[in-house]
């Protein structure tokens, strides 16, 4: 399936950068899309006798991003033979020159490896945060360990969305379409899933009831049929999306698991040993303000696997050109 056109591979420092650039090398051979590799240099502080914009502090910073150029060079040399791939150094706060670079140059996709410290209790760095709360394209962020191949991807989607005026719709097909995609070019299983609270409980800690223990059985219940149905339905859309035939290769596994979305996602991804997990990340879109949901940012600190993070069509960056 052809998705990508112009892919942004960000190295970090570190041993954990060639695998992201080896799958971003085949993805864009896959997808015969245009390949660009950047890194990103702070900007040198002035220090004393050494004010911002003077000769030596210019000349360090060219250094500076010359050493980094050279590195770059040296490091994509062995797929120039594969495909076209071009280099570019940006200067500044990481986050913000990645998202101007993609503001300026219409980039579909960030692939970069998770910045992981050891005393960090979690996968993600700030600047990774940064990037999966306000990057206006899909950020596919990877294990400094990662696998050459998945053996499972998890596709997490979200009806209530659906409810409001946020493109939940586009959204779950989005999720659905990529974690298809990656799961066929990987030969991999394919988990959807969802995760949900019966309203009926919900109601009856807010006001009295009058409901009896079989009633409140029996609500619930319905609420799980009903929404086990949305499922199917979706994923019977996805069999007309992605063709019949690619549909029956995946014969994807639903899972519908009752509870708090911030518990059971995380927990389904460990249950599973998930290598990858498909999801939304915004919780309104075309609102600067409203980066990432709740829901969403407690997952993602909970997760120990690659991501692949996307925003329904309409999302505005609070990212500008304009400089810092």
């Amino acid at each position: 399936m052809k998705r990508f056109n112009n892919i942004l591979c960000v190295m970090t420092p570190g041993a954990g950068r060639k695998p992201a650039l080896e799958r971003a090398v085949t993805l864009a051979e896959n997808n015969q899309a245009n390949l660009t590799v950047v890194d990103v240099v702070k900007r040198v502080p002035a220090g004393i006798g050494m004010p911002g914009g003077g000769p030596v502090f210019m000349d360090l910073q060219t250094a500076i991003v010359d050493a980094r150029e050279q590195e770059l060079d040296s490091l994509i040399e062995p797929y120039r033979q594969r495909i076209n791939v071009q280099t570019k150094v940006l200067t500044g706060t990481p986050f913000l020159e990645i998202i101007r670079e993609i503001l300026r140059n219409g980039r579909d996709l960030v692939i970069k490896t998770a910045e992981t410290w050891e005393w960090q209790d979690r996968l993600f760095s700030s600047d990774d945060m940064h990037l999966l709360r306000k990057c206006p394209c899909p950020v596919w962020i990877m294990l400094p360990e990662e696998k050459p191949k998945y053996r499972r991807i998890m596709a997490t989607i979200d009806f209530d969305l659906c409810e409001e005026d946020t493109g939940g719709n586009d959204l779950n097909r989005l999720i659905l379409e990529l974690a298809s995609s990656i799961a066929l070019s990987n030969f991999a299983e394919l988990h959807v899933v969802h995760a949900w609270e019966p309203v009926t409980e919900s109601l009856i800690r807010v006001f009295s009831s009058d409901l009896s223990a079989e009633q409140i059985a029996a609500n619930v219940d319905h609420e799980r049929r009903d929404q086990q149905a949305q499922l199917e339905r979706l994923t019977g859309r996805l069999r007309s999306w992605i063709g019949a035939e690619a549909y029956d290769y995946l014969l994807p596994k639903l899972d519908l698991r009752r509870g708090n979305a911030r518990k059971e996602i995380p927990a389904q991804a460990k249950r599973i040993d998930a290598d990858l997990i498909v999801m939304g990340t915004v919780a309104r879109t075309g609102l600067a303000g409203f980066f990432m949901g709740n829901t969403a940012e407690t997952i993602l600190n909970q997760l120990d696997c690659a991501v692949l993070a996307v925003k329904p069509p309409g999302f505005v960056t609070p990212v500008t050109l304009e400089d810092e």
